[in-house]
């Protein structure tokens, strides 16, 4: 078992306070090195680590990732082993990491219970014989018998500390325990090392829950799948052998161990796992399936669309682990109060031990015992551990609700959300529109616009493109071959055919262009008072046809809408929809306020606007257009994530079906998770100052103090892992 988390008087500032600078800045030609150390689970190795790593020339950057137990290190080529062995002379072992989702969790083994049982009962019976008034060199032998089985690994460290310049918890327990014994305080001395040890036991066993929270997700996939082979047989294989393009078949009851997509058969599948849905989601051929997700009824095929180490499942584990190392706010306090706190403590029991006695004539002994009681209770140990415990506690449950959370930063920057900017298209409406109204408008008739404009839509991707495309299609409609043609964001597209260069867009382009009519106006406000998408055909001298095109309203998105208000967050809708649209569909969900007509730029103005008045605002959006805006925001959301490599990456918050609602779950998780933090720092503090405040009293005793310390940091660990149960 790893050493327990405690803090230190150098505690582990953020990344750019480092010694080396952040890996984002690796020069070229530098190797990256992902290191297991077994040892390093909390701040007190983590500081230990960074500043001997920080004095070597041939390290360039670092990040911890203490609950996974990772350093990334990157560093001169060749200069590996040199690192390996500094961190050898902390007592560490760093061992190479080579991820593989198949790869089962590595464990830790456990310690033996026995040393606790002796140590303890060494203990007991020492203070027995102290008030039996047995003598004083017996009492002492079974103390340091005590103290012999329980401590000498605190010892160990303790001395690797102090010879690095290093007050962390076990260099203060070995200079306590030790002030203890040549003071000739015998029982008191064993019994504070047994219960330290035994508190210690207690914590990593804590805080390895905190850790399962997130290794739990890499147990979903299964180890093996059932590959086809060249001859037609089926063969099961390890999942990290299976490559893109391979056939995997699925049978009734089993989960799904990598990403692709169905080509024969149909079944049901709970994808809970991955995007959070509680209900189960029919599956049929050219569908998405996912790695970790469970088959349920039917049996299928599927081609494989990402090796096991890239599925929706594996980026998900790494973002997780990768958001633990992006401290968030109160994390950073914490780490820097934790800093000055222990060498301030530490001078005032040094104080404390010498200032009464020679100025005021005071027992020795008796101020020396304070000042040892002041060093158990320098070490900030429960302030440290618990802010990533609650940040972790709350990612993970984020994740199991299908809300990737891509940094501790933005769970706890959520509770100050106060408005939320929505884009339409795939977010509050099902974004598959669907061709509603035809108007001619050339009464000549000289040309098939009808025609002309499904050519036009058949080339964009746009989903009201994609509408006109498709009843095109299923009225067979041949199509005309289209040169020169180009997208124009926010506005529509244009092309050539036959020679005559076309335009196909919204209300906005026909009023750029200067064909827009006092009677096309009347049309088109009819159509748009209808909460429809009005598209028009010109050929730059006049207006072809109109195509009204409508989208469905999402049924989570009035649910979700009226959940935010609850939560007292205002709701403005962007979409680059004419504003009679905007605002009928605005109406329709129960949306504060609506924008219409809105180019990437007039979004990202519009999110600006909110900042400048000092207001926390989130843009939640799906497609390239929203990009800046999301990019812009305090917290920006990508809808339905899974299997988008893209928004996985770039997305703050990744929602990994189209519920809006998550965004309720989210902000009612950062609240929670906020509310949890501001406790364990309160308590953390207050019982700091309770015994404190006894031991300068002189009601304050050692073991009283490793009581409070470490039942201090017991009670932080378990209430932030009650934010996993959210």
């Amino acid at each position: 078992m790893a050493d327990t988390c405690c803090g230190s008087s150098s505690a582990p500032a953020s990344l750019d306070e480092t010694f080396a600078p952040a890996l984002s800045a690796v020069p070229e030609g530098s190797s990256v090195t992902r290191l297991r150390i077994a040892q390093m689970d909390c701040p007190t190795e983590e500081a230990l680590i960074r500043k001997k790593l920080g004095t070597m020339d041939e390290v360039q950057g670092l990040e911890f990732n203490l609950m996974q137990r990772m350093l990334t290190i990157a560093h001169r080529t060749g200069a590996l082993p040199a690192v390996q062995a500094a961190i050898r002379e902390l007592g560490m072992e760093a061992e190479l990491f080579e991820p593989s989702i198949d790869e089962a969790p590595h464990e830790e083994a456990a310690k033996p219970w026995w040393p606790y049982a002796a140590g303890g009962l060494a203990a007991l019976v020492a203070e027995i014989m102290h008030w039996s008034g047995l003598p004083e060199w017996m009492v002492a032998l079974i103390a340091l018998l005590a103290v012999a089985v329980c401590g000498l690994d605190t010892y160990r460290k303790g001395w690797i500390a102090l010879r690095h310049g290093n007050l962390n918890i076990n260099a203060l327990m070995s200079i306590a325990v030790t002030g203890a014994l040549l003071i000739r305080q015998w029982p008191e001395a064993a019994m504070v090392m047994v219960l330290f040890a035994i508190a210690e036991l207690i914590e990593a066993k804590s805080l390895d829950r905190a850790r399962n929270a997130i290794r739990s997700l890499v147990q979903l996939a299964p180890d093996h799948a059932t590959v086809r082979e060249p001859d037609g047989s089926w063969v099961d294989r390890p999942a990290a052998s299976v490559r893109i393009g391979d056939v995997v078949r699925i049978g009734p009851g089993q989960s799904i161990a990598l990403d692709g997509t169905v080509t024969s058969g149909r079944s049901t599948i709970n994808q809970a796992a991955i995007t959070g849905e509680s209900m189960p989601v029919e599956k049929a051929p050219g569908d998405q399936v996912f790695a970790g997700t469970l088959n349920e009824v039917g049996s299928f095929e599927y081609e494989v669309t990402a090796d096991a180490g890239h599925s929706t499942l594996a980026r998900i584990i790494e973002a997780v682990e990768s958001a633990q190392g992006a401290r968030a706010p109160t994390q950073r306090f914490v780490d820097q109060f934790a800093r000055i706190y222990t060498p301030v403590v530490f001078l005032v029991a040094v104080a404390v031990a010498l200032v009464p006695p020679l100025l005021f004539a005071a027992n020795w002994l008796d101020w020396i015992y304070k000042a040892l009681v002041l060093l158990v209770i320098a070490c900030p140990c429960a302030l440290v551990i618990s802010t990533p415990v609650t940040i972790v506690s709350g990612l993970a449950a984020a994740a199991r609700q299908g809300i990737l959370i891509k940094g501790g930063v933005y769970l706890e920057q959520g509770h100050k959300l106060a408005v939320l900017a929505l884009d339409k298209t795939g977010t509050i409406t099902h974004g598959k529109p669907a061709l509603t109204d035809t108007v001619q408008l050339d009464q000549m008739g000289g040309i098939d616009s009808l025609r002309v404009a499904t050519s036009l839509a058949a080339r964009s991707d746009h989903p009201v493109s994609f509408a006109i495309a498709e009843a095109g299609r299923k009225s067979g409609i041949a199509l005309l071959d289209v040169t020169c043609f180009a997208a124009l964001p926010g506005r529509g597209v244009k092309g050539t055919i036959g020679g005559v260069d076309y335009l196909l867009g919204n209300h906005r382009l026909i009023h750029e262009t200067g064909v827009c009519s006092p009677a096309i106006e009347t049309q088109l406000a009819q159509l748009e008072a209808q909460g429809k998408t009005v598209i028009v055909l010109t050929d730059g001298n006049e207006p072809l046809i109109l195509l009204a095109v409508a989208d469905t309203i999402k049924d989570s998105s009035r649910v979700a809408i009226r959940n935010l208000h609850e939560l007292g967050i205002e709701t403005v809708m962007l979409t680059g929809d004419n504003s009679r649209t905007a605002a009928a569909i605005a109406q329709q969900v129960g949306i504060d306020k609506a924008l219409g007509d809105q180019l990437p730029e007039d979004k990202l103005q519009a999110i600006e606007r909110y900042i400048r008045d000092g207001r926390s605002v989130g843009m939640v959006g799906d497609g390239i257009n929203d990009a800046p805006a999301l990019a812009r925001a305090d917290i920006g959301f990508a809808m339905g994530a899974a299997g988008s490599d893209t928004a996985i990456e770039t997305a703050d918050v990744a929602l990994m079906d189209d519920d809006l609602n998550k965004i309720a779950r989210f902000v009612q998780l950062s609240r929670k998770t906020r509310a949890v933090l501001v406790q364990n720092i309160t308590l953390a503090l207050g019982i700091k100052a309770i015994f404190l405040a006894l031991t300068l009293a002189g009601f304050g005793t050692m073991w009283m103090a490793v009581f409070a310390d470490m039942g201090a940091s017991l009670i932080v660990v378990a209430n932030g892992l009650r934010l996993v149960r959210q």
